[in-house]
């Protein structure tokens, strides 16, 4: 079990200068970005759900560091700890590629944001004792498809006839996606505040819609060469 101290909130945040790294790790629930952030503060980790819509590389700016606190968790065998930075925004100004040696400084082995998230969320567990169980009731009758055919208990009243589908009412699985943002304009900004298994779902989609994120705008734009009706989802 990971063991994380308090993070202490500063009175404000702290906006300084800096370099942040992207390392792309694949991990059980698919790619994950690992930050590292250099600074004259020293050197941070780096795992906000702001970066899952970055790709892989170096970026220069502004960085507004919310606060900074102890982290360790098991990986490997063994346990690692390492000093974590909270972000409260950003202003990039370029990007550059990972050279080889870059790349190699990350740990071949990191644990998803995701998975921290979702082991530290309680399980739900009930207090009493399980209740013995009761035998199955017997399996209602099924209606006939029969009109003449009645098979309604004697002395129950027939319940009304289910209404039809309306053609078309189903939910479309893009809008239930993305909520209010839906319909897509030419450009949007997703709330990387939100779910962060609904966010890479969101990223993924965003992509195959032919959606390209200005890191320094920090906004997804439709490419104009792909300006064409919104492809089905898989």
């Amino acid at each position: 079990m990971a063991v994380t101290s308090v993070p202490e909130r500063s009175v404000s945040p702290i906006v300084v200068p800096g370099q942040l790294t992207l390392r792309t790790v694949r991990g059980k629930y698919g790619p994950f970005p690992v930050g590292r952030l250099s600074t004259h503060l020293g050197v941070f980790e780096v795992k906000d759900p702001e970066l899952e819509q970055y790709p892989e590389g170096k970026y220069d700016g502004e960085f507004v560091i919310r606060y900074i606190f102890p982290k360790s968790y098991p990986v490997g065998g063994g346990m690692r700890f390492e000093i974590r930075a909270s972000l409260d925004g950003m202003t990039l100004n370029g990007i550059e590629k990972l050279s080889r040696d870059e790349a190699r400084s990350f740990a071949t082995q990191d644990v998803d944001p995701l998975e921290e998230e979702l082991g530290a969320q309680p399980v739900a567990t009930s207090a009493k004792p399980a209740r013995a169980s009761r035998p199955a009731k017997p399996a209602p009758l099924e209606a006939s498809a029969d009109p003449l055919i009645d098979t309604t208990p004697f002395g129950v009243d027939a319940p009304p006839p289910a209404a039809s589908a309306a053609p078309g009412s189903e939910e479309d699985p893009d809008a239930a996606l993305f909520g209010a943002l839906w319909p897509l304009g030419e450009s949007v900004k997703l709330d990387s505040t939100i779910d962060r298994r609904a966010l890479r779902a969101q990223i993924a989609r965003l992509n195959e819609l032919g959606f390209a994120l200005d890191f320094k705008t920090q906004e997804w734009s439709r490419q104009a060469e792909l300006q064409t009706a919104y492809p089905p989802r898989r």
